[in-house]
């Protein structure tokens, strides 16, 4: 009876060692992967010079459990990176074109309100002009008294003092014409600044009573909540 047992236990020894040794065999990974020349491989492990070549992993009927990508090329990271920061800028002038619509609504409740707000800025510009105007008008009067002087002077010298002035007026109306220029652009720049809000004023509104109404906006426009609004 003892040597039957004995026998027996030898047995399950000797059934417990094959199926440990043939485990690993039986659940070894197996990957694919392709070298340089284009010839495929299928090996246990993957070899150094391929570790970065991308590879497939088999399970043990041959099917693809898992894909390993190659490495990024230099090329590869560079696209990437600038794309990361493509992305990133989008996203700042995304956050720069809601920031003005908040505050766009929080400035203005009605449409009269910005023409309002036109009419103050080029009130400014234009008195800012008829400032520099009436100055010129008195420089060119007195360029023209001291012009007056020199030519009652005949042939005696000019004396330094008229002729420093008349560089001065000279100079400074020089000035004042720069400034008009200036300000002359500033109102074209005014009035193309709000006629812009204008037309974003009337979007935001028409897709902000869109939403209230249930009804879809006007393609391309976005909205943004009032309540959230920042000057």
């Amino acid at each position: 009876m003892s040597r039957v047992k004995t026998n027996a236990s030898a047995s399950i020894r000797a059934l417990a060692l094959v199926l440990a040794l043939c485990m690993p065999l039986a659940y070894a990974a197996t990957y694919k992967w392709t070298d340089d020349q284009g010839v495929v491989h299928y090996t246990d492990k993957i070899p150094p010079e391929a570790v970065n070549k991308g590879s497939v992993q088999l399970d043990k009927q041959g099917v693809p459990v898992k894909r390993i990508d190659p490495a990024p090329t230099a090329e590869q990271r560079k696209a990437k990176a600038d794309e990361e920061e493509r992305q990133k800028q989008l996203a700042k002038e995304r956050e720069i074109v809601e920031r003005r619509d908040r505050a766009l609504l929080s400035t203005y409740t009605m449409e009269s309100e910005i023409d309002l707000a036109r009419k103050r800025a080029l009130s400014t510009i234009d008195q800012q002009i008829q400032s520099s105007t009436a100055y010129s008008t008195q420089l060119n009067k007195r360029r023209d008294e001291l012009e007056a002087k020199k030519a009652a002077l005949g042939d005696k010298p000019v004396p330094p003092v008229i002729e420093r002035e008349l560089t001065n007026i000279n100079s400074e109306l020089a000035k004042q014409a720069d400034l008009v220029a200036a300000r002359q652009k500033d109102v074209i720049l005014v009035n193309a600044r709000y006629d812009a809000d204008t037309k974003r004023w009337r979007e935001l509104r028409a897709a902000t009573e869109a939403q209230m109404t249930g009804k879809a906006p006007p393609a391309g426009t976005t909205t943004t909540s009032t309540s959230t609004a920042q000057k």
